[in-house]
């Protein structure tokens, strides 16, 4: 009876502490990875470095089965600057860069689409004519 009292407390305690504990490295990266972020563009980098060293780092920390995209990094350092504001005060003018216009993107997306599409229909038209023979004298 006892064994089973145990047993039936210790399994809640599992289950609420086990958990928190496998979440608490993932907070810290993102906060960490906001805090590479910030201190970076402070100092005078570039948006893409900056953005490269906070990004890698926050994958590093994460590990496990699922890759963290790069839309769920820049939720993580948009979430922790804002969450922080007092620490990262400095940083709220940079978090833009971090999710650029997704309109802009997208015709972008489709104007290359179109432009590989007109050379290789280029490419391919240029090799059919290339391929046949001309005389100059036949009519």
């Amino acid at each position: 009876m006892k064994g089973y009292i145990k047993v039936k407390l210790f399994l809640p305690l599992f289950a609420i502490f086990v958990p928190t504990l496998l979440l608490i490295p993932k907070a810290n990266a993102g906060s960490f990875g906001a805090e590479i972020f910030c201190t970076m563009r402070d100092g005078g980098n570039d948006h893409e470095s900056s953005w490269e060293a906070a990004y890698s780092y926050i994958k590093k920390q994460k590990g496990g089965l699922f890759k963290t995209s790069p839309w769920q990094a820049a939720g993580k350092i948009v979430e922790t600057v804002v969450r922080e504001r007092d620490k990262f005060s400095y940083c709220i003018e940079y978090l833009d860069k971090l999710y650029p216009d997704r309109k802009l993107q997208m015709e972008n997306k489709r104007k290359e689409k179109k432009r590989k599409q007109a050379e290789l229909l280029k490419e391919k038209e240029n090799k059919n004519y290339s391929e046949e023979t001309f005389d100059r004298y036949s009519y």
